[in-house]
């Protein structure tokens, strides 16, 4: 598994245009064989800021599975208008430091 981390900046009068592209967009990541779980996160300090957070089968299910895949032309039609206010968007493996994970001596 891997986890994809999209930051972005939506000026305050786009984040409701915003919120309604990623609540179209999910159902193309629920339908998705690849996509595990997503959240979307709005900043309290800074409100402009949003976190998606997408965990994925691996990098290649993201990235060859789900961006070939049928599913990916509606998720990205919905979200197109977004890209350019794209801060950040990579991929990171998950840790073993987790609630519930042994810890070492």
């Amino acid at each position: 598994m891997v986890v994809e981390y999209i930051r972005y900046r939506i000026p305050h009068e786009r984040q409701e245009r915003f919120e309604d592209a990623y609540r179209d967009a999910a159902t193309s990541l629920e339908a998705s064989e690849h996509c595990i779980a997503y959240e979307l996160s709005h900043g309290v300090e800074e409100s402009e800021r949003y976190i998606l957070r997408i965990e994925w089968d691996s990098l290649s299910g993201h990235e060859q599975g789900f961006r070939h895949s049928p599913e990916f032309q509606p998720f990205f039609a919905a979200v197109r208008p977004f890209v350019n206010e794209i801060e950040e968007m990579h991929h990171y493996n998950v840790t073993s430091i987790r609630p519930g994970a042994s810890i070492r001596p």
